[in-house]
Order: C-alpha cells, then structure tokens, then sequence
C-alpha cells in the first residue's frame, strides 16, 4: 500500500515569515522613545527646580535679616535682580 505524505504547513507568500529580533527591534526602540521623553520631562522639571532654589535663596536672604542697614538693603536688591536675571536666561533656552 502507498504511504500518505505527512501534512505541512505552507506559508502564506503574502505573509513573509518575521525573524524572531523583530518584536525585540521594536521593544528597544519604544524603550529609547520612552527614556527620550522622561529625559524631556526631568530637564523641565530641573529648570522649575533652578527657579524655586534661585527665588528660595533670595527670600531666606531678606528673611534672616533682622534690622536690615542701607547698605544691606542695596545688597539684598542687587542680589534679587540677578536672580531675576538669571531666571529669566533659563527661560529663554
């Protein structure tokens, strides 16, 4: 008696088989998208942290000055407006 062929599957020509690093290409290049934007948003967050520490500094400056002499005053002031100053450089990046 003839022996029957064993089935087999027969790929779609349509449907080209995918290499197994295909879904690992793919997981790696959304994983560097992903660490992309978290990088974004951390140098945002730095900046507004720049500007709290700067405007920070400044008020405990004033604050921890009891009876402030003239001199002191136009210190305090000069130091203010370079904070402002360089509040205002960050920004503009």
């Amino acid at each position: 008696m003839a022996e029957r062929a064993p089935f087999q599957i027969v790929p779609d020509e349509d449907d080209p088989p995918s290499p197994k690093g295909a879904s690992a290409d793919k997981s790696v290049s959304l994983l560097l998208l992903a660490i992309k934007t978290l990088g974004q948003r951390a140098l945002v967050a730095i900046t507004d942290l720049f500007t709290l520490i700067t405007v920070a500094s400044a008020w405990f400056l004033w604050w921890i000055t009891p009876d402030p002499t003239v001199l002191q005053i136009a210190k305090l002031s000069i130091y203010a407006v370079f904070v402002l100053a360089a509040n205002v450089i960050v920004r503009r990046k």
